[in-house]
């Protein structure tokens, strides 16, 4: 077994490790994985992965931005497309703007492009990171919303720049007119390359009877957006990112309860483990690169000097484009004002705070070719912002949060009482139904119908929150039951596609309902 091998499976289980330590001692989990990597990378003669640039991207890219695209609500998504678009593509090539510009004065040997790239690879924020310091918070629902819909377009946005100034580093020629008509056709070329994959595999996955194909199938799906669009010369991470939205709302029609319980986990499980890798690989490189850069002009001091006015002048290029683009914007354009209420300065204050850095600017950073002019400072600068917005934001925004007394809605809540009682509602109506019709007898239909009633009457009373062959004779309490969950999962989707409630809210009630799929499949298998 070579080195590279045994560090791969080292760097697993050391992932695992700081995950649970940094569970233990309540510090946010990439902030652990990133010290803990700096840490390893430390310890001398420690086998070090050379991974090839090509394979950065192709291996971690396309999974870790399919499954959060997965899970996306695109009403919530739709609704908020103003401000996420804001954020996800001005806010980005502003920021990779200003810091290339800072880049320049505090490294003059980079050139333009070189600055350019160093801009484009810190400018898109990570969902992973702030959702792993706000997943223990209440805050408003709107928040997490623009978060997450803006970490989806931003990826795509910083990597077709990073791409373009890539190629100008390299090519040594850069026109903006050229690129721009380039930049609109990946972009749109990826949106409909990603549509198709997800009609497709939409198309196929119902007629797959086999779980273990259909579970190998939901894997390999963000390679068949991914790769096509690349031979296409358009956006791949659009095409991934389209293809997950699609296929994330068409899940509840064609997939089985048992097999979206198999699903969900193996794709956490997944997520899970190429985060930790990425995020301890950059630490294993440090050394590397701090040795590299000592052998150049660079001190110490200047280094870590820069490192540092980049991480500030990030963090204050987010915050003022984010109060910029939403009382300003009003001020001038007041169709915008007229059809979007102005959110409360605080609520403004944590969006432009949440602007930690991880999985994609270490990918593309780790990306860049060996041999790529300036490619050691670029890391060690794209490593000071990571641990710079990720130690400082990230262990600051509860504190934040508090300050400014920022509280949870209840919208969630709200919407998850409607689905409850509504699908308790359609399992009624199915079993007076099947009372009629004859399709079961009375004292199997009784039987189930009382622990409906008492759910609705426990869901009516306090508001908590918190398909078998309909044509065939159900001839046991399983059938019944199972009858009656099929209404409650139909009715479910229907009040998603009407936009009652969120994706968010039917995943939530419909696992629960999987559950029971699977706890009546394991009885009838005893």
């Amino acid at each position: 077994m070579d080195h590279a091998t045994e560090t791969i499976i080292g760097l697993l289980a050391a992932a695992a490790a700081f995950v649970w330590l940094a569970a233990r001692i309540r510090v946010p989990y990439p902030v652990m994985l990133v010290a803990g990597g700096l840490a390893l990378g430390f310890i001398p003669h420690l086998p070090r992965p050379d991974l090839q640039p090509d394979l950065i991207f192709l291996l971690f890219l396309p999974p870790l931005l399919y499954y959060p695209a997965l899970l996306t609500s695109w009403r919530d998504f739709r609704s908020n497309l103003q401000p996420i678009s804001m954020l996800a593509v001005g806010l980005v090539l502003f920021t990779m703007v200003v810091v290339a510009m800072l880049a320049r004065l505090l490294a003059p040997e980079l050139s333009w492009p070189a600055a350019f790239v160093l801009g484009a690879i810190v400018s898109p924020p990570d969902a992973v990171a702030a959702t792993a310091v706000l997943q223990q918070m209440r805050i408003p629902k709107r928040i997490i919303t623009i978060l997450e819909g803006e970490s989806l377009v931003n990826d795509a946005s910083a990597l077709v720049a990073y791409r373009f100034a890539v190629a100008a580093a390299t090519a040594g020629t850069f026109s903006i007119w050229s690129a721009g008509g380039r930049f609109l056709w990946v972009g749109t070329g990826g949106v409909v390359v990603g549509y198709a994959v997800g009609w497709l595999v939409g198309w196929l996955r119902p007629r797959i009877r086999e779980q273990a194909v259909e579970s190998a199938l939901s894997l390999l799906t963000p390679f068949f957006a991914y790769l096509p669009a690349e031979w296409c010369g358009v956006s791949g991470v659009l095409a991934v990112v389209t293809a997950g939205i699609f296929i994330g709302r068409d899940i509840p029609r064609i997939t089985s309860p048992n097999q979206r319980l198999r699903l969900y986990g193996t794709w956490e499980t997944l997520v899970f483990l190429l985060n930790g890798v990425i995020f301890i690989l950059i630490g294993l490189q440090l050394p590397i690169i701090v040795g590299a850069l000592k052998q150049s002009n660079h001190t110490r001091g200047g280094l870590l000097a820069g490192g540092a006015l980049v991480t500030v002048a990030a963090i204050l290029v987010r915050l003022g484009w984010v109060f910029s683009a939403t009382f300003l914007v009003r001020r001038i354009f007041k169709k915008i004002a007229q059809r979007h209420s102005t959110p409360p300065g605080r609520q403004v204050f944590v969006v432009g705070w949440v602007g930690l850095r991880g999985i994609v600017s270490l990918a593309a950073a780790l990306a860049l070719p060996h041999g790529f002019p300036g490619r050691d400072y670029i890391l060690f600068i794209t490593f000071c912002v990571i641990l710079g917005t990720l130690v400082f934001q990230g262990l600051t925004l509860p504190a934040v949060i508090r300050l400014l007394g920022l509280r949870g809605d209840d919208i969630d809540d709200r919407e998850e009482a409607i689905a409850r009682r509504e699908a308790t509602h359609a399992a009624l109506a199915r079993l007076e139904a099947l009372s009629i019709l004859g399709e079961a007898t009375d004292e199997m239909i009784d039987r189930i119908r009382g622990r409906y009633k008492e759910r609705l009457q426990i869901i009516e009373a306090y508001e908590t929150t918190g398909a078998a062959d309909e044509e065939a004779r159900c001839v046991s309490d399983e059938q019944v039951r199972r009858q009656a969950l099929t209404a409650e999962r139909e009715m479910l989707i229907l009040l998603r596609d009407d936009g009652t409630i969120s994706d968010d809210v039917l995943r939530k009630v419909q696992h629960e309902l999987d559950l029971d799929e699977a706890r009546l499949s394991a009885e009838s298998a005893d």
